[in-house]
């Protein structure tokens, strides 16, 4: 027998040798589908079949598969062809480009994997005898040496064989295949082919030999179970076996991937041509549970092998139950995920979607839970609180989205049997630092000490406050980016946080853990939680652990609510505004007006869809009356105020009308606004008291390319003479759309388009600073503003080395952690003020109100998502009026004139005025008493005038008294005498009390 293989093997060769021009030409395309992953497609890959229709073996070494479009001429895709003899009437499936998660089944027992995207319809496929990319549009016509076949499929396709045309179109649920089952070729696609259900054939098939073909080499033929099943700890074997009718099977290997505990035993192989080779599947003990598909490919001295799959299932003995703990394990995951099991444990708590269990007593283990969650989907929850249950179900990994890690829990459920009632578990006490959440993971546990509410963005959307122990600062606010504390501090912030959850994953139905005050408040604290330790989904995103309550936890209100800031009086305040996109045009079309189809402008281009604040007159009225209530309680002198609508001085305008009303008299004005206010939609304003302050000179913009929201400059001039230049910005924003190279995400906590920012800050303090000074005459300048960058960011430390003092970290910093925002559960300010070196001597105080930024977002003026016990919380009070809380700075403004009227002795001659004259006339005479020389100019003030009295010689006004200047300067002892005159129609008798002042106005 061994003989008569060998010489017909060499004869096989011979005939090879001596045919190969011929034969090759044998080797022909037999099917194809282009379509594999698509949506409605039969299977996730794209193949091409091969077909060996000639009479002796072929071997495919050196040659390629190439593709081009159905109009193209660029055959780059190529794939060069195993080192494979395909005998007489044998397949040969090539897998191309794979869509994992597409549509369609996988595609099975192919031969050779490739990556050639081809097209669903049409396009062209060419089996090449070399791997040289080919570079014309039809490689048949006139036909290449090294073209063996080609078929160009679908409609439209300039390159196939034959002067009919392609082959008919392919698709989602159609193949062309190769007429004869591959043996019908004469060089017409159009004629060659048909279209088909896909049903690709592989090395494995049955062979198909042409008529006039040679013999085929017969295949190897597997003899093994589809499945097995194995009692888990007890270990076990499964033989397999395999024959070959005309050559000997002497060799196998598992292909599948390994699984710990699976092997094969010794393989006995076969003892001639057409026996049996056996081999056994062994499994130790130690395997754990679950189901494995395992590929056993066996071969033979022919070059050929074939495999076979034996899906063998480890399964727990009938009857047995596990403890919890034993489901849990010490690992990441549990060593039965997948495997059905049946556990024991008391009810701790119940939740929406199903309810936690715990074993009685333990293992005593601190690396293995003793509890779990039990997740019954829709189905009811019928067991109570302390009933002890067995129940029966599929031991899951659930891995929510954007989790790193999973979270053991029985799924599936089958059985659930109620064994006694009236059991109680004692929670375990845990710290929260310290305390490897996942080691007590659906256990009842009791937190130590007092946590800290750090985030409540989600609680009116799923019921969720964020909590660790003390305040959580964002690393970047405290130390400077890349630093060693930066990183450890946000190592540190990593390890400290749990999510406080109400039990229901869904929109509450009533916002939880509001206080009678009608919040919860970042900063309130918690003290003795007690509950089961949840996993799963955050509504701020991610995933993380909670804590999933079983007795009322009861708030401390640590950080409470102020109805103004406190802050020292100084001689002018200044504020910080963020107005969280105030727009008088709405996102509906309309306008406050009531007018429609109306839009905002961004980039030139006007369209309701550029608004971004209130959607409609509803929601406006809401935020307006928010807004109004906060800067009333402010009461600053000067406002800069952030996001508020582009729209020319309109929205300003309407800003303060607005809050005019609310003072009950006209209090407010606004700064017209500068040239440039960009491209955005939203710009940056000033509102100030004309009362309190004058303008001097015209509003200022810095309109360099740079500033996308230019900073916008104002010089004030207070009543005491002292002059001031506000400058508001609004530097580039942290969101991540569109960055690329330096505006990237460096890792360092910066977040996005620190590069622009860090532009737009050296703009600011090299170039546009001193064009404001040089305006003003002046080097009082104080920086305000949303700068996007937190305490100790590139930009900010851009500004201090600038020579700029930052307010919040000389006033705020020493007493409290500053912040003025809430980030991902960390807090830090984003809101700044920083003065120049003479005006920072005269900075009294500065502060955050922290009104908007520790409230809950549920307490905002959008009406969206929320319900009506959402609603029912909104009021006009100032909490939540915007996502940042404002600044605000007391200046102690140095006067430019003093009044010495103490030190002056003061004559007065009587009024003279005639029977037809109404001007009154009088002499007066100041001396210097005060022994010391005043530099001067001195003025001669004159308060208190009746009513329709002037002073017809004044110099001018200061703080509305009328004053005369009556001399430069006063040495000691000296005096000056001047005249006073007064209109006087009336005749009205003038009586004033006068002062005297020294300096400049």
């Amino acid at each position: 027998m061994t003989t008569r293989f060998v010489l017909r093997a060499t004869a096989c060769a011979a005939a090879l040798l001596a045919s190969l021009g011929a034969s090759a030409a044998d080797v022909v395309i037999s099917q194809v589908y282009g379509a594999g992953g698509n949506g409605g497609a039969l299977l996730k890959s794209d193949y091409v079949e091969l077909f060996n229709r000639g009479s002796v073996p072929q071997s495919l070494n050196g040659w390629s598969l190439q593709y081009a479009s159905s109009s193209g001429s660029s055959w780059t895709n190529m794939l060069v062809l195993s080192d494979v003899t395909l005998q007489p009437g044998q397949y040969y499936l090539v897998r191309l480009a794979t869509n994992a998660s597409g549509s369609g089944s996988d595609l099975l027992d192919y031969n050779q994997s490739g990556s050639i995207p081809m097209a669903a319809a049409a396009g062209k496929i060419a089996l090449v005898s070399n791997t040289t990319p080919m570079t014309v549009t039809n490689p048949a016509n006139p036909r290449l040496a090294t073209l063996l076949d080609l078929v160009g499929y679908g409609t439209g396709t300039n390159g196939f064989e034959g002067a009919t045309g392609p082959t008919p179109s392919i698709s989602t649920t159609l193949a062309a295949f190769r007429a004869g089952n591959g043996c019908t070729d004469t060089d017409n696609n159009a004629g060659d082919f048909t279209v088909a259900t896909p049903a690709p054939r592989h090395m494995n098939s049955p062979l198909n030999v042409c008529s006039g073909g040679g013999t085929p080499a017969l295949p190897i033929v597997p003899a093994c179970p589809a499945s097995a099943s194995l009692t888990f700890g007890a270990g076990g074997s499964i033989p397999l076996s395999a024959s070959d009718a005309d050559g000997i099977v002497n060799g196998a290997t598992i292909t599948s991937a390994a699984v710990p505990g699976l092997s094969l035993g010794a393989l006995t192989a076969a003892g001639a041509i057409g026996g049996s080779a056996s081999v056994s599947l062994v499994a130790a003990p130690n395997v754990a549970a679950g189901t494995y598909p395992v590929a056993v490919k066996f071969t033979n001295g022919q070059g050929q092998n074939a495999s076979c799959t034996v899906n063998v299932s480890v399964e727990l003995a009938a009857g047995t139950v596990l403890p919890v703990y034993q489901v849990q394990g010490s690992g990441a995951t549990s060593p039965f995920a997948g495997v059905k099991v049946t556990t024991e444990g008391v009810v701790t708590a119940k939740v929406g979607s199903g309810y936690f269990i715990q074993d009685a007593t333990g293992d005593g283990d601190p690396t293995t839970s003793d509890g779990m969650f039990v997740y019954m989907a829709a189905s009811p929850v019928t067991v109570a609180v302390g009933d002890l249950v067995r129940v029966t179900g599929t031991v899951t990994e659930y891995k929510p989205s954007g989790a790193t890690r999973s979270y053991t829990e029985l799924a599936s459920v089958t059985s659930t049997v109620v064994q006694s009632s009236g059991h109680a578990i004692m929670p375990q006490n845990i710290d929260l630092l310290g305390t490897n959440l996942a080691d007590v993971e659906g256990m009842l546990v009791r937190l130590n000490g007092e946590l800290t509410v750090n985030a409540n963005e989600s609680l009116g959307s799923r019921g969720e406050l964020t909590l660790a122990v003390g305040r959580r600062e964002i690393p970047t606010n405290r130390y400077a980016p890349r630093s060693a504390e930066a990183i450890a501090m946000a190592a540190a912030n990593a390890a400290n946080m749990i999510t406080l959850d109400d039990g229901i994953f869904v929109t509450p139905a009533t916002v939880p853990y509001i206080g009678e005050d009608g919040t919860v408040r970042t900063g309130d604290t918690v003290s003795g939680l007690t509950g089961v330790i949840d996993f799963g989904a955050l509504g701020s995103g991610g995933a993380g652990f909670k804590l999933q309550p079983t007795e009322t936890p009861v708030f401390s209100r640590a950080n409470p609510r102020t109805a103004a800031p406190d802050i020292v009086a100084g001689n002018v305040r200044v504020a910080s505004a963020n107005v969280l996109n105030f727009f008088t045009t709405f996102v509906d079309g309309k306008d406050v007006t009531g007018a429609s189809g109306q839009g905002c402008e961004l980039g030139g281009k006007i369209s309701a869809s550029n608004c971004r604040g209130a959607n409609n007159m509803q929601e406006f009225v809401r935020q307006r009356d928010k807004i109004v209530a906060k800067l009333k309680a402010i009461d600053a002198d000067v406002v800069g105020l952030m996001e508020i609508q582009n729209n020319g001085d309109y929205a300003a305008s309407y800003l303060v009308d607005a809050l005019n009303t609310a003072y009950g008299k006209v209090e407010y004005a606004y700064v017209p606004k500068p040239v440039a206010t960009g491209t955005d939609a939203i710009r940056v304003a000033m509102i100030y008291k004309p009362g309190k302050l004058a303008l001097v000179g015209n509003a200022l913009s810095d309109a360099n390319a740079v500033n996308d929201r230019p900073p916008m400059a104002q010089t004030f001039k207070a009543n005491n003479g002292a002059k001031f230049s506000l400058i508001v910005n609004h530097l580039k924003s942290k969101r991540c759309s569109g960055a690329s190279g330096a505006n990237a995400d460096k890792g360092d906590g910066q977040s996005c388009f620190n590069g622009d920012r860090m532009a737009q800050a050296q703009q600011l303090v090299n170039v546009f600073v001193p064009q404001v000074k040089a305006a003003a005459g002046d080097d009082d300048v104080l920086l305000i503003g949303d700068m996007n960058s937190y305490g100790m960011e590139d930009p900010i430390q851009i500004m201090t080395a600038a020579g700029f003092e930052n307010q919040l970290e000389r006033f705020v910093r020493p007493v409290t952690m500053p912040h003025s925002y809430v980030f991902g559960g960390e807090s830090g300010y984003l809101d700044h003020a920083l003065a120049s070196t003479s005006l920072s001597a005269q900075v009294a105080g500065a502060t955050e109100w922290n009104v908007n930024a520790d409230e809950p977002e549920v307490l905002d003026y959008n009406l969206e998502d929320k319900n009506a016990a959402a609603l029912a919380l909104y009021n006009a009070l100032p909490y939540r009026a915007s996502d940042h809380d404002p600044v605000v700075i007391a200046l102690n403004l140095d006067a430019t004139y003093s009044d010495v009227t103490a030190g002056m002795l003061v004559q007065r001659a009587g009024l003279v005025q005639s029977r037809g004259s109404s001007v009154a006339t009088g002499n007066v005479w100041v001396t210097n008493n005060s022994g010391a020389a005043l530099a001067g100019p001195v003025h001669y003030l004159v308060p208190g005038l009746p009513a329709g009295v002037t002073l017809a010689n004044a110099s001018g006004a200061v703080n509305g008294v009328p004053y005369i200047t009556v001399a430069p300067s006063l040495a000691a002892g000296a005096q000056v005498a001047f005249q006073v005159k007064f209109n006087n129609p009336a005749k009205a008798a003038i009586n004033y009390v006068p002062q005297v002042l020294t300096g400049s106005f």
